[in-house]
């Protein structure tokens, strides 16, 4: 897969931008505060239908303009396809595909899949447990749109049955009617988590060990619901609900997972989030990141698209070389304030974009 072109309109501190991507690395170079970093939300914006940056739409939008439009041209297995957003600051986003328009977001999951690897990401490692849920999310969503719609449910009957809770005059049965879907939907969730983390876990061992010239091992483990078994899991999910009862009752809440569940993350046996250097956090989630292109690579049968956010200098000469060899082999878009020319020269292939005030030299 990859985008044959992205243009942008009255988005961020852009008026108008159109740029034509080569198929393998494309370097997008400025000072700071240019817009390097709002060429690859825009392209993240057609993936996965949201910001990396922010919860609010409007905020994408220049600044005394009313609309702001986004469009990428793509080639992949399907064909030639196109994906168009359109935000507006007095009525919703609109999504079209081909221009064809679509009602629910979840039609676009997968159109235009996309990784994104930026300092922010450091997260996956250092923070809680819903960064990491947030990281297998958006993978799943990619892979997906048929759990993208059963995590929508599930996040509704969660926010129901805490409703619930918390006026504190829930009763048996009307407990019953929200566990019940609690245990069906949640269970499909924990359970493709569980098969997603076991992929994870083995393409990420190896990319850590490269990524480290063989000398730290990366572990990943997945936290919840020790079992694939789908019946085991709906049972274990109802024993938590029946244990976790009065607890839920007094605090007014929902205790039992699976959105309480996590990825253990270990460098050579020791917890990466405690113990982890910030060198080490960083290739850890890079290697995570790297693990989760292999997956959509393997099971699309064609690789994502990569975003690089400002990314080379917080490696050493050494990684970035290894990344950059990665890279080869998936179109990859890469901001920063420069590139080492002993870099460049570690590749064959590559185009240059400059920008400045936000406007594509």
């Amino acid at each position: 897969m990859n985008i044959s072109t992205l243009q942008i309109d009255n988005f961020r501190n852009y008026q108008h931008a159109k740029l034509q991507f080569a198929n393998g690395i494309n370097f997008i170079l400025g000072d700071n505060a240019q817009g390097k970093t709002s060429l690859l939300e825009a392209v993240y914006l057609c993936g996965v239908g949201k910001s990396a940056r922010t919860s609010k739409d409007k905020e994408m939008i220049k600044i005394e303009s009313k609309q702001s439009r986004v469009q990428v041209k793509l080639n992949s297995k399907r064909g030639k396809e196109s994906v168009d957003i359109v935000l507006d600051r007095t009525a919703n986003k609109r999504v079209s595909i081909s221009g064809v328009p679509v009602v629910r977001l979840g039609e676009l999951m997968g159109v235009c899949s996309v990784v994104l690897f930026s300092p922010d990401e450091l997260r996956i490692v250092k923070e809680g447990p819903n960064e990491r849920r947030r990281f297998m999310d958006i993978a799943l969503c990619q892979l997906s749109k048929t759990y993208f719609y059963t995590l929508n449910n599930f996040n509704k009957v969660l926010s129901q049955r805490n409703k619930l809770l918390k006026n504190g005059r829930a009763s048996d049965d009307e407990l019953f009617i929200w566990d019940k879907q609690f245990v069906e939907i949640g269970a499909k969730i924990a359970k493709n988590r569980r098969g997603f983390v076991d992929r994870l876990a083995s393409f990420a061992k190896v990319r850590h060990f490269a990524l480290s010239d063989t000398r730290e091992e990366l572990t990943v483990k997945y936290h919840g619901v020790d079992s694939q078994d789908l019946d085991i899991v709906k049972q274990t999910l109802q024993s938590q609900l029946d244990a976790d009862r009065v607890k839920d009752l007094k605090h007014g809440y929902t205790h039992s997972r699976p959105h309480k569940d996590d990825i253990q993350i270990l460098l050579n046996g020791t917890d990466a989030r405690c113990f982890g250097s910030q060198g080490q956090q960083r290739s850890a989630a890079l290697s995570l990141k790297l693990a989760e292109i292999d997956i959509l690579t393997d099971l699309n049968r064609e690789p994502p698209i990569l975003l690089l956010d400002d990314v080379l200098s917080e490696l050493d000469n050494s990684r970035c070389k290894k990344l950059l060899q990665f890279c080869k082999f998936t179109q990859t878009l890469i901001t920063a304030t420069h590139i080492e020319q002993e870099l460049l020269d570690s590749i064959e292939h590559f185009k240059k974009f400059v920008i400045k005030n936000g406007t594509v030299e």
